[in-house]
Parts: C-alpha cells; sequence; structure tokens
C-alpha cells in the first residue's frame, strides 16, 4: 500500500484525498491550519464532502509539513490564478513545489493536478523542487501530471467516474501513476504521450468552453440592440442537431475565468498571439459592465435600492472566488444605487473579506425594491413563484433576470423584466 500526500484541500485535493484513502494511505496537507482544525472537527467548507462521508474517511488532516516527508507520491492540487492584470500568479504552485522539496525522499513520484500551461511543471516545478531538496529529477525522484477535472457542485461527473489524464516522465513513471488512479476510478485511464500534452488538453478544456460561451455572449449583446429575445434565438437554433447548446452569462470562477490567459501566456512566449482566446476572455471579462449598464439604463439615475439573489460564481456551490456578479454590485452601487445582497450558498465572512459585501441572512417578506436581480440560478431562487417576488418590488419595479431562470414566471401587470 502506498502513502500518498495531497498538496492543498479545496475543491480537488479534498475529495481526491479522500477516494484515494480507500485505498492507501492518504495524508492531506493545507497550510491553512484553520481548514485542517475543521476537516479534524468533520466539517467541509466548500460542501463537496459530507460531514457523515468525511469523519468515516481514512485520511489524515495536516497542516505540518514535517508530516508528509517520506511519502511515495505527492500530488499537488494548489491554485493557479491570475493576479490583477490577468497575469499567471505561480505563487502558490512554487511554494507547494518549495515544501515538497523540502520532505521529498528519494525514489517519490510528484504528481501535479494543478493547471498550468505547457511545459510549467518541467520547466518551473521540476527546479523548484530540484532546490529543496537537493536531489535530482529523473533519478532521485520522479515527476508526472494528471490534470484536474472537478466540476464543483457536479454530483454526476465525479472522481470515481471521470476519464482521468495521466502523464509521466517515463513509462514506467506513467505505469506507476496510471495505476494509482486506476485504482479509484476502475481504470478509466487515458494516457497522454508526454507531460506537455497532457498540460495542454487541460488546459485547452477551458478555454474551449470559455469561447463557447463568449459567443452566445456576444449574440446576447446583438440580441439586445436588435430588440429581440437571445433566449427565444437559442432556443430556435438548438433545434438544429448539431448546434451547440451553450447559454449566455457570467463567466467566473477559478476555471473558465482563468485558464485561457494560461494558455494565452505561453502562447505569447512561443511566438504567437491568441485572437481567438483572448477574443473570448474580453467578451466574458466585460459582461458584468454590460448586465450593469442595461440594469441601470432601466432604473433612475441614482437612488434605487436594489436587492441581488446570488454572489457565488456558480449555482448551488459557496465558491465566491472570481465572482462577477460583484462586479454588477459594485457598478450599480458606483452609480448611486443602494444594494442589499442575499446568498444563501455563501459565507458572510468570505463576502465581507474578498469583496467588501454585507450578506442578507434572509430574503425579507416583503418589500419595496426598485430593482431583484437574480444573479445566481440556486434551487431555492429558482422556486420563487410570481407573488413572492411581486411582494419584494414597488408598483413598477423591474426584475432582472442575469441567471435565465424566471424566464417562464408570470408576473403580476405593472412589473417589468429584464433578461440577459
Amino acid at each position: 500500500m502506498s502513502t500518498i500526500a495531497v498538496i492543498g484541500l479545496g475543491y480537488v485535493g479534498l475529495p481526491l484525498a479522500m477516494a484515494l484513502a480507500e485505498q492507501h494511505d492518504v495524508i492531506g496537507f493545507d497550510i491553512d491550519a484553520v481548514r485542517i482544525g475543521e476537516l479534524n472537527d468533520g466539517h467541509d467548507r466548500t460542501k463537496e464532502i459530507s460531514p457523515d462521508v468525511l469523519k468515516q474517511g481514512r485520511a489524515k488532516w495536516r497542516s505540518n509539513p514535517a508530516e508528509i516527508r517520506g511519502a511515495d507520491f505527492f500530488i499537488v492540487t494548489v491554485p493557479t490564478p491570475v493576479d490583477q492584470y490577468k497575469k499567471p500568479d505561480l505563487t502558490a504552485i512554487v511554494a507547494a513545489s518549495e515544501s515538497v522539496g523540502r520532505e521529498l525522499q528519494p525514489g517519490a513520484i510528484v504528481i501535479y493536478e494543478s493547471t498550468v500551461w505547457p511545459g510549467l511543471t518541467e520547466e518551473i516545478c521540476a527546479p523548484a523542487l530540484e532546490r529543496a531538496s537537493g536531489l535530482k529529477r529523473g533519478t532521485d525522484f520522479h515527476l508526472g501530471y494528471s490534470p484536474e477535472r472537478i466540476n464543483p457542485g457536479d454530483r454526476q461527473h465525479t472522481l470515481t467516474t471521470i476519464t482521468k489524464i495521466v502523464a509521466g516522465e517515463s513509462p514506467e513513471i506513467t505505469r506507476r501513476i496510471a495505476a494509482l488512479y486506476g485504482s479509484i476510478n476502475g481504470g478509466n485511464i487515458h494516457v497522454a504521450p508526454n507531460i506537455r500534452t497532457a498540460e495542454a488538453a487541460k488546459v485547452i478544456e477551458n478555454a474551449q468552453r470559455d469561447i463557447n460561451i463568449a459567443f452566445v455572449n456576444e449574440i446576447a449583446q446583438i440580441c439586445h440592440k436588435l430588440d429581440i429575445s437571445s433566449a427565444d434565438v437559442l432556443e430556435a437554433a438548438g433545434t438544429k442537431w448539431n448546434f451547440l447548446k451553450f447559454t449566455p452569462g457570467l463567466v467566473g470562477g477559478h476555471c473558465i475565468g482563468v485558464d485561457p490567459y494560461y494558455l494565452a501566456h505561453r502562447a505569447k512566449q512561443a511566438g504567437h498571439q491568441p485572437e481567438v482566446i483572448l477574443a473570448g476572455r474580453q467578451i466574458n471579462d466585460s459582461m458584468a459592465e454590460f448586465v450593469s449598464g442595461e440594469i441601470a439604463a432601466r432604473l433612475p439615475a441614482s437612488g434605487a435600492r436594489i436587492l441581488v439573489l446570488g454572489l457565488t460564481f456558480k449555482k448551488n456551490v459557496p465558491d465566491l472566488r472570481n465572482s462577477l456578479v460583484a462586479e454588477v454590485v459594485h457598478e450599480l452601487h458606483a452609480k448611486g444605487h443602494a444594494i442589499e445582497v442575499h446568498d444563501p450558498h455563501a459565507d458572510a465572512g468570505e463576502a465581507k473579506a474578498l469583496y467588501g459585501i454585507e450578506l442578507l441572512a434572509d430574503i425579507p417578506d416583503v418589500a419595496r425594491y426598485d430593482c431583484v436581480i437574480g444573479a445566481v440560478a440556486h434551487d431555492g431562487y429558482g422556486a420563487l413563484d410570481g407573488s413572492r417576488i411581486a411582494g419584494l418590488l414597488r408598483e413598477g419595479g423591474l426584475l432582472a433576470d442575469i441567471a435565465g431562470m424566471w424566464r417562464s414566471l408570470a408576473l403580476p401587470a405593472g412589473l417589468h423584466r429584464w433578461q440577459l
């Protein structure tokens, strides 16, 4: 039985550690001691693992790096974000590599799951491991890559059911990595010919989705100028057998809104200007401004009272990272409007720390808002009926449906509707 250290216990690392612990000895490591304390108490703030399952798991949760020394496998699952200038921020992955390197023993295999550009694992992570360990890659320790494919909140495409891409620096290392992951997903493995190919496969997965969403976002903007419903247009077009069904919206989160910048960065290094990738990013990054502008145009110049329902980047998950809803809130606030925000899935302290936004504990029973914005299609919001929403709006008020969850909802006369 192998000993495995999983480095980083967020949306990716925690489910991976839990799954591996059913077959192997696993130490889950995170520098956040509070996070480790929560996990040891049976609480997962990401809500990916239920308390009962977490308490029954065999993995050990640690924040002392000395306790990962001597592991047979180290799997790095730390985030790879971008900075304020949309440039790759490698702080976490380099720091994680250095931490692993200091505990690395001869014979170990270090596998990266973090999304990176093609070449980063071997060109940046491997040297960091060598510097910190004093060991030589390919001789004393070995390198691999197996990109994460976790979709937060998705209970169908889980770690144990999806195909896992693996690659190692040699056929033997690849075989061992494939066997490791195959032990938790029934051998559903795709072997890439090398690490760079596996890195590229991952980064284009999200770039492709980003571009497709950018297309329908641009279609939505065009439809608004033509005074037709983008939802009706997409529904009609979707009757063709080969039409790709994407819907417009705010593209945030830690993957789709980030990963294309890693691919674009590497493309520029290679002397190629990535026109389509960056055009898609520009459209999706601009959607908060477009949405807030459309809503503001239907309200008084200032002083409107607005209720925003939803702040997380995706429905039914607590993840607030890179939420474009926050940008909509800030832009409407900058126009002089009073904004209140509710989200039953988001952590109030995190919302305040990340965006300076105070969350309502509950949706008011009756209010007189000038505008209610449906920003995130949480199940609870989609279940609201016309009378409940009407009770939140003054006469002549605006229901702005960014998430498209109330398209078929009947509203009382005297209320207005805008939808993306």
